[in-house]
Formats: C-alpha cells, structure tokens, sequence
C-alpha cells in the first residue's frame, strides 16, 4: 500500500510551522519584553507628577505588567497568523521584542 500523497505543498505547510513556532516562541519573548518594560515604567511613576491614584508599589506594578503580558501574547498570536507572510511575522515579533527588551534595559 503507498502512502497517501500530500493534499498541500511542503511550502505551505512549513510556513504554517514557522508561524506557529512564531506565535509561540516569538510572542512569549514579545510578552515578557512588554511585561519587563511596563513593570519598570509603573515603578517610575511615583517619580512623575501624576495624580496620588497612579502611584503603586512594585508588587502592584508586576501583577499589573504581568496580566498586561496575557493581552499582548494573544494579539502577538492574532497577528502572526494575520500577517502576509512567515517572515513578516518574525520580523514584526522580533523588532518590537527587542526595542521592548532595550529599553527595559536602559531603565533597569
């Protein structure tokens, strides 16, 4: 008996994977670079004038940043699947991920 021929080419089905492994891999980095970048940025804000309700502690600061990080994992998945193409996907995970990472870094 031989085996049943593929219904679609093998580009199509690997641009599937790398967009799942973006969706993943790309949008758990996206996150925790956000998650980072928030946390540090509402620990700055008892440093800025703003109203006394903005200011919290650094506990409230990752709690928040970090239910913050379920929103933009999803729309990071969303939007992989949305995009024109596998790289495009990567690139538009990646170069956010990195500016997000940066910047967390220069605050820290």
């Amino acid at each position: 008996m031989r085996a049943p021929a593929l219904s679609a080419p093998l580009a199509y089905r690997l641009g599937v994977g790398a967009r799942a492994v973006a969706a993943i891999a790309g949008g758990y980095a996206l996150a925790a670079a956000a998650t980072a970048f928030l946390a540090l940025l509402l620990q700055r804000l008892p440093q800025l004038p703003l109203p006394p309700l903005l200011h919290m502690g650094r506990a409230d600061a990752v709690m928040a940043s970090t239910l913050f990080s379920f929103t933009v994992y999803t729309c990071a998945v969303l939007w992989v699947f949305a995009a024109r193409s596998a790289a495009r996907a990567w690139l538009g995970l990646l170069l956010p991920a990195a500016m997000l990472a940066c910047a967390a870094y220069l605050m820290s």
